[in-house]
């Protein structure tokens, strides 16, 4: 019988993180063929694509009792490079979001007057 010796986070947060990876690398995309936030969104699918798979390489090894939050927090109170990354993309993540709504909304606001 096959038995899970390592802990992970709920499935619903999987399911809203990869809802949210998958949808700022959708904006990006869009955005780069509308030719808005070009360099942003360039930017944007390099950290779409890289923070994952830099994260998962550097979490495979964790402790059986600690889940990939509490690993990434850990290694970032120890300064390790990876973590440091990670959440720098993940924060220029939530960002790009923000600009684009911002931006949206601008232009909304715009095109009613």
């Amino acid at each position: 019988m096959f038995e899970v010796y390592w802990q992970t986070l709920p499935a619903y947060v999987w399911v809203f993180y990869y809802i949210f990876i998958l949808a700022t690398l959708g904006l990006a995309i869009l955005n780069i063929f509308r030719k808005k936030l070009a360099v942003s969104s360039v930017t944007v699918i390099v950290v779409t694509i890289t923070v994952p798979i830099i994260s998962v390489m550097n979490t495979i090894g964790r402790g059986e009792s600690v889940n990939e939050f509490e690993h990434l927090v850990h290694h970032l109170q120890q300064g390790s490079a990876w973590a440091m990354y990670a959440l720098i993309g993940y924060l220029y993540l939530i960002f790009y979001w923000g600009l684009f709504l911002f931006k949206k909304r601008k232009s909304d606001k715009t095109a009613e007057d």
